[in-house]
């Protein structure tokens, strides 16, 4: 099967094997002219199986089992993750909400609460907030600045909106017992912007990534945020991010 998707401001044509892949992306659909192509075949799905299997090894919980259509699914994003390099724009793995059409980046290490704490904030703000991704969100990196962008790929919730806004920050999360909020230093973010990129194997592409990163820490402020689940942490959050923005 054969679709055209605008994602992150390129119109990629997919080629695959399986009609899901096309049914997850239907609200990106185009016919506008291609600026490239992808397609899927039956290693990249086996490919995606083994890396699974690998990591559920290493995590120590049993291999879980998914359907070719699903796995595919994963291979299209890696494989239009790593063409968008080439268009300074990455993976990146986090929750993107926007306030006033302002876009706010949390990030974490899994579990920690990327999900609720945006979640918390839609509850705050209300009609104000937009969920723009829930899980992989593509940041161009331009020298204007970042735009996040929303894509299929929003998480198991399906939590996003065909949408993009400019990046004001990249929040780290941290459980903590009380809320608060600081500015950090781009070493101190370094590790975990690095962690949470999408990093492919190849290594031209890895050292594109690299570069882009860089370019990442930048141009967006960075903060870390201690928080519990009390609806008062969007409100100490963003406050804190505005604060430090008016103050600048």
């Amino acid at each position: 099967m054969v679709n055209r998707y605008k994602i992150a401001d390129k119109v990629v044509e997919v080629t695959s094997i399986h009609a899901e892949v096309h049914k997850y992306c239907a609200d990106y659909q185009t016919d506008e002219n291609v600026d490239y192509s992808v397609t899927t075949t039956q290693a990249d799905i086996d490919f995606e199986r083994e890396k699974s299997a690998r990591e559920d090894e290493v995590e120590g919980i049993p291999v879980r089992h998914f359907s070719d259509s699903y796995l595919e699914e994963l291979a299209v994003y890696r494989k239009i993750a790593e063409k968008m390099l080439d268009f300074d724009t990455v993976l990146f793995h986090g929750s993107v909400v926007a306030v006033d059409g302002v876009g706010y980046l949390f990030t974490a290490k899994s579990g920690t609460g990327k999900s609720t704490h945006t979640r918390l904030w839609r509850e705050y703000f209300g009609e104000r907030a937009v969920m723009v991704n829930d899980d992989k969100p593509l940041l161009h990196i331009a020298d204007s600045g970042v735009v996040a962008y929303g894509t299929p790929y929003n998480g198991k919730h399906r939590l996003g909106t065909n949408t993009s806004v400019p990046l004001k920050a990249i929040c780290i999360l941290t459980r903590s017992a009380e809320n608060h909020i600081e500015p950090i230093t781009r070493e101190q973010a370094y590790t975990m912007l690095l962690q949470q990129v999408y990093r492919p194997a190849d290594m031209l592409k890895m050292a594109k990534t690299l570069a882009l990163v860089d370019r990442l820490a930048d141009s967006v402020k960075l903060y870390r945020l201690g928080c519990n689940m009390d609806i008062s942490a969007a409100k100490i959050a963003y406050e804190g991010m505005k604060w430090r923005d008016l103050k600048m």
